[in-house]
């Protein structure tokens, strides 16, 4: 399965990674109002902390977000939806020409970790980096949009992208290919955070970048410690997001995720002022259940990613909608629920877009109750001629997956579908799934969080037609004109509220179609030292806002 912010289910945050009507997340943990001082330690079980931007996938709210600012940034509180809101820009971006052009203008005071002032050079240059071949690695959506930029191979030719203007070392102006309204979100992502122009060598940068947030990288052993002190040039003043508790942070990283919850759950002295970034695992969060204190400092998420099972819709037997629509019915969610974890691992799904995220609406399309709708599943079967229905399904290797896999071929023998399970490494699941054999699978799990929280994020990846193959994660291999009609009119729109409405009318039009089953919204739960204050997850993402993080004394 795939999930955005790393392929694995650990360490997420951290790592080289990665968004309503009808009720947002719902959130827990301490807001306690810490104070600034002291130091945090971050345990995690990641070996590799990219820190060049261009090459990160890291969420806005998690470690990167310590160190670099960007133009926009996600406002994400204890509770409601993630709202885009100005950062290092004064505004969330002035489009034009329909939303083809979007000027913005930066704050006054802001500066990086080495003193300099930032410039709109300096987002310039930033987001030209991204097309040097060496630094390709990151969140790319911006590279697909701006005008002009087809064989552009970054600036270290001294070549410019003229789709990016800088009048003046306070504007910066935008020209895309098309109207995209989603542009203040894609101006969020890591690899738009700003670097000095001129002096951010691909090959050398990230070994000690020069930062724009509040803090700045001290040291960093490769799959040791990174240590991030104050940036004393950073103004809070200038910035709404961040709140820099901490004078020091310490992200420790290849410990063991069982063994980082038992030192959590222990709370010594040592481990007060710490917090675990991997899901606590199952057998410490069954301890926690018996221990007061413990549980007081265990935090689990509102619904989050979105786990689904993708219906091969180019597979010969699953070309009949209704085969599709008799899978949905016959769907066991509860066994499904089961083999993920239970319930406090998962919430049953029923949308394509996620919980937390605007334009969202609630509806259930294939109302088969908890544990399916046999008799309706085997109606729809027999009414498209189908008897002795086999498919094939390929998962990941992981012995959870591959349990999640069992339960649905457990639901659907009771209709009469035969379903052999192929296990896969999740290279060879990834290649597999997304590759150009269509014949490969007739079902696949898959799993999705989008990298910034809008709606585009939940469809356009996963069912615009043009994400077919070629290493592309629409995996249900779903084509449909009036699909990918209202996705193009949704991206185009740059009213949030009409957008909203297209991308709502989209997730119900698609799921008409039946390409995929919506199977769980999972929940990630965290641990954190009994010192760690304001420590909290929000509707987006389903994982703590580091930036918001305090210390009590």
């Amino acid at each position: 399965m795939r999930l955005r912010l790393g392929s694995a289910l650990v360490a997420l945050a951290l790592t080289t990674t990665l968004a309503a009507c009808g009720g947002a997340n719902s959130t827990s943990g301490d807001v306690e109002g810490g104070q600034k001082g002291g130091t945090l330690t971050i345990l995690t079980s990641s070996t590799s902390i990219t820190l060049d931007p261009a090459n990160s996938w890291n969420l806005a709210v998690t470690t990167l977000g310590l160190l670099d600012r960007r133009l926009t940034n996600w406002k994400v509180g204890t509770s409601g939806e993630a709202e885009v809101v100005p950062d290092l820009a004064t505004d969330t971006g002035t489009p034009s020409e329909n939303g083809k052009t979007w000027t913005y203008t930066l704050k006054d005071g802001i500066e990086f970790s080495d003193g300099t002032p930032i410039t709109s050079k300096d987002v310039k240059y930033a987001i030209e980096r991204t097309y040097a071949p060496a630094l390709s690695e990151g969140i790319g959506y911006h590279r697909s949009l701006l005008a002009g930029s087809d064989g552009y191979q970054g600036p270290f030719d001294g070549k410019e992208l003229d789709s990016i203007e800088t009048p003046d070392d306070k504007t910066i102006v935008f020209h895309l290919n098309a109207p995209y309204g989603d542009w203040p979100w894609i101006v969020s992502t890591t690899s738009t955070a700003p670097v000095p122009a001129g002096k951010a060598p691909a090959d050398t940068f990230g070994q000690k970048p020069v930062t724009s947030g509040p803090y700045a990288v001290e040291s960093y052993t490769a799959g040791g410690d990174l240590v991030l002190v104050r940036n004393e040039h950073w103004d809070a003043e200038t910035d709404s997001v961040r709140t820099a508790g901490p004078d020091k942070i310490v992200i420790r990283q290849g410990q063991d995720p069982a063994v980082e919850a038992q030192k959590l759950i222990a709370d010594a002295p040592a481990d007060q002022k710490t917090f675990g970034a991997d899901f606590v695992p199952p057998a410490q969060l069954a301890q926690i259940q018996g221990k007061p204190d413990a549980k007081k400092r265990l935090v689990t998420s509102g619904p989050g990613a979105l786990e689904y099972l993708a219906l091969n819709t180019q597979s010969p037997k699953l070309k009949d909608v209704k085969v599709r629509q008799a899978l949905n019915y016959a769907i066991d969610r509860k066994a499904y629920i089961v083999a993920a974890g239970g319930p406090v691992s998962a919430d049953a799904a029923s949308t394509l877009i996620t919980p937390g995220i605007a334009g969202r609406e609630d509806y259930e399309l294939y109302d088969a109750g908890e544990s399916g709708d046999v008799a309706k599943a085997k109606s729809l079967l027999a009414s498209a001629g189908v008897k002795d229905l086999a498919l094939t399904l390929i998962a990941t290797n992981d012995a959870t997956d591959v349990a999640k896999a069992e339960a649905i071929q457990q639901a659907y023998a009771k209709v009469g579908v035969k379903v052999t399970i192929k296990p896969l490494e999740q290279d060879a699941w990834t290649t597999t799934a997304t590759g150009d054999d269509a014949g490969a699978y007739d079902l696949s799990l898959g799993s999705w969080q989008p990298d910034y929280p809008s709606a585009a994020g939940n469809i356009q990846p996963l069912f615009d037609s043009s994400q077919i193959g070629g290493g592309g994660y629409n995996i249900s291999r779903y084509t449909s004109a009036a699909a990918d009609e209202l996705i193009k009119k949704a991206l185009a729109e740059t009213d949030e509220d009409a957008a909203g409405k297209l991308w709502a009318q989209a997730d119900r039009t698609i799921l008409g179609d039946a390409p995929v089953v919506p199977l769980i919204y999972t929940k990630n739960s965290f641990l954190h030292g009994s010192k760690v204050a304001d420590f909290y997850i929000g509707s987006f993402p389903a994982y703590p806002v580091y930036t918001a993080v305090t210390l009590k004394p």
